[in-house]
């Protein structure tokens, strides 16, 4: 069975197969003038949204995504992401630069997490 939380025409915020939770690219909905420490905060509590709406938290995420429109970024990102997690409980990370969908956009994030 597959469960889909946010579906819309083009993808949904999430997928539910089985055990596992697949977390769509969440972006920063307020990008004018948003630095990337204001939209990694941005799209950090859109996700902690969408794991509620799952039935779980940021502790049961598996792995995470990050892509950042500028490398040169990291710290920043880094700054607020480790605010964030919970501490002994990080998930496997990746971070990598990337064109993204739109120009004002400075990061994307994608995680799978586990039930």
């Amino acid at each position: 069975m597959i469960e889909r939380i946010g579906a819309a025409d083009r993808w949904s915020d999430a997928v539910i197969v089985g055990n596992l939770i697949f977390l769509a690219g969440h972006v920063a909905e307020q990008t004018v003038g948003a630095d990337v420490r204001e939209q990694t905060r941005e799209v950090l509590a859109l996700l902690d949204d969408t794991l509620a709406q799952a039935g779980v938290t940021k502790a049961n995420l598996a792995s995470v995504q990050i892509y950042l429109s500028d490398i040169s970024t990291i710290d920043q990102m880094n700054e607020v992401w480790d605010s964030w997690v919970l501490p002994g409980q990080a998930p496997a990370r990746a971070t990598v630069e990337a064109r993204l969908a739109h120009p004002g956009l400075a990061i994307e994030i994608t995680a799978v997490a586990a039930r």
